[in-house]
């Protein structure tokens, strides 16, 4: 999944293999994982965080960020989560674009939160209820 991961981001900057085990050691997290993509989530107290999606760089605009994101939501709602939300870079149309599809809208911004590469890009939050 690192590698997944390092091939899917720069910024905000890709997750290492610890990072990665860190998060799935929490038993309130949780993989959904596809041949060329995985998204990593979190319910905790009737709240879903999507934490992170990769999707390969070859596998793109075929659905499969998509199908991940309807996967996170249907975990999610088994897992008791009645809302769900998640942060997304500015300066990622794309993904910007999955999310609206799945029902998400904008809630409200986080300035300057990713960094690196000498860029600063805001965070886009992000929610719906489930």
């Amino acid at each position: 999944m690192a590698r997944l991961h390092a091939a899917s981001f720069t910024l905000p900057a890709p997750w290492s293999e610890a990072e990665i085990a860190a998060t799935l050691a929490s038993p309130f997290n949780f993989a959904l994982l596809r041949e060329t993509g995985f998204l990593l989530g979190k319910v905790v107290a009737g709240e879903a965080e999507l934490l992170t999606i990769a999707v390969g760089p070859a596998a793109r605009r075929q659905g499969i960020g998509r199908a991940l994101v309807e996967a996170f939501l249907v975990e999610a709602k088994a897992r008791g989560a009645e809302s769900a939300f998640l942060e997304v870079a500015e300066n990622n149309p794309a993904a910007r674009s999955v999310y609206a599809a799945a029902g998400f809208r904008q809630m409200g911004r986080r300035k300057g939160y990713y960094r690196g590469a000498g860029l600063v890009v805001d965070a886009i939050l992000m929610g719906r209820a489930i």
